[in-house]
């Protein structure tokens, strides 16, 4: 065991190398216009087979080396497999979806010099496969600024076909639009935005997942639903891959014979669905640390520094006596962390800063404080769009937002974020 400080138990390694090894030996196939699941291990395949939470999803036991699969059950026989313990290997193939005629520039429509990194090229190729079923479905998980939006510019340029691209919010389906009109060859009227302002299909659509989950009431079916199959899509990208709303997972789990891309900077999920992204968008197909990039200078440097700062007398016994999620707000929103703002925001006068706050009634007060504009979840997206230009040209040198400035928002300037 190369990086560990101390011995690793026999036990863990084992484990570990018997959990890892099952990848592979169940193989998800279509033979004679049949899914079928494959193994050379008949014995694994018997007991799959017969297993209770998996078996409603087999027409028969396996013949010889073979499980039928029932009519389409992909997503979901391939969902339960992870959650028994045995990951499938998806080699049963896509759908092409309606051509696109599509080609990166060699500049940018802003003058630019433009070509995929290396990293970005080998991104792009692992996920593509040459076209094979092999590739076509999988996560790229890069860090911030390693330029993601421009992955799947290369992916869609490799494709060739028509793609629906789903992301955080109406700011971020903007950048995607203005992203792929500066970088490849689409006229404007090939690309559209579905959301709640503007609700049109093109070759290349970018919707949000607010729109696609939006219905009135908790008893009706997701009527946005149908943009998965309003069109022939060749690609199915979804941005900021570990915010993929629980709903869309059911959407997904329909549309497996789609090539389906996922980015993301981090696969953990704050509801623990880390293999319904694997099973469903695709397992992880790429990653490069952040330091690597950091010290090829594709990314800036990062130098992260925690301040502990104490808590008020009269908080500590609340704090005690409190249960875990109210001790975690009652630490966020500690008041002495103001001063330590101020001090903060004085010693980095002329830099760009982002201050991202847990809370809304945190961020309105630092807001009112030190006179920031802010964005929150109920500001209008003209407004945010107003407010992240004059970052980006300089106007405003610090900026106060809520987790929405976490998601999908491009900022290359800021310099400093204080969360």
């Amino acid at each position: 065991v190369k990086f560990s400080r101390y011995d690793v138990p026999e036990l863990v390694i084992s484990e570990t190398m018997e959990y890892m090894g099952r990848y592979g030996r169940l193989v998800l196939e279509k033979i004679d216009e049949q899914f079928v699941i494959t193994s050379k291990d008949v014995e694994l395949l018997s007991m799959v087979a017969a297993h209770k939470t998996v078996s409603k999803w087999f027409l028969d036991m396996p013949n010889e080396n073979t499980l039928p699969v029932i009519e389409g059950a992909r997503g979901y026989v391939k969902q339960a497999m992870v959650k028994l313990g045995f990951p499938l290997e998806d080699i049963a193939g896509y759908t092409p979806g309606a051509p696109l005629e599509i080609n990166m520039r060699k500049e940018s429509l802003s003058g630019k010099p433009f070509g995929l990194r290396d990293y970005q090229k080998e991104a792009c190729e692992i996920f593509y496969a040459g076209g094979g079923p092999r590739g076509g479905s999988g996560t790229i998980v890069l860090p911030c600024g390693a330029g993601k939006t421009i992955v799947a510019i290369g992916a869609i340029d490799l494709v060739k076909s028509h793609t629906l691209i789903l992301t955080a919010n109406v700011v971020a389906v903007r950048q995607w639009i203005r992203e792929i009109l500066d970088k490849t060859d689409i006229k404007e009227d090939m690309i559209a935005e579905y959301t709640g302002d503007s609700k049109n299909i093109a070759p290349i659509t970018v919707a949000t997942y607010q729109i696609v989950t939006y219905r009135k009431r908790k008893t009706q079916e997701f009527p946005h639903f149908e943009i998965f199959n309003k069109a022939d899509w060749g690609l199915i990208v979804y941005d900021e891959v570990h915010l993929l709303p629980a709903p869309v997972f059911k959407a997904t789990a329909n549309i497996q014979s789609r090539r389906r891309l996922g980015l993301t900077a981090t696969l953990v999920r704050e509801d623990g669905h880390e293999e319904d992204v694997f099973s469903l968008v695709g397992p992880k197909r790429y990653d490069v640390p952040w330091r690597d990039l950091e010290k090829q200078g594709w990314i800036a440097t990062a130098d992260c520094t925690e301040v502990r700062v104490n808590m008020m007398s009269n908080q500590r016994i609340p704090y005690a006596m409190a249960g875990q999620r109210d001790q975690y707000r009652l630490a966020a929103e500690n008041p002495l962390k103001m001063d330590v703002l101020e001090a903060i925001l004085e010693m980095h006068k002329g830099d760009r800063i982002l201050v991202i706050a847990q809370y809304l009634d945190q961020l309105h007060e630092l807001s009112d404080r030190f006179g920031l504009e802010r964005i929150e979840g109920k500001t209008p997206t003209k407004r945010r769009e107003e407010l992240y230009k004059k970052f980006r040209d300089g106007d405003l040198e610090a900026l106060a937002v809520s987790k929405v400035g976490n998601f999908a928002v491009d900022l290359p300037d800021a310099n400093v974020m204080v969360q």
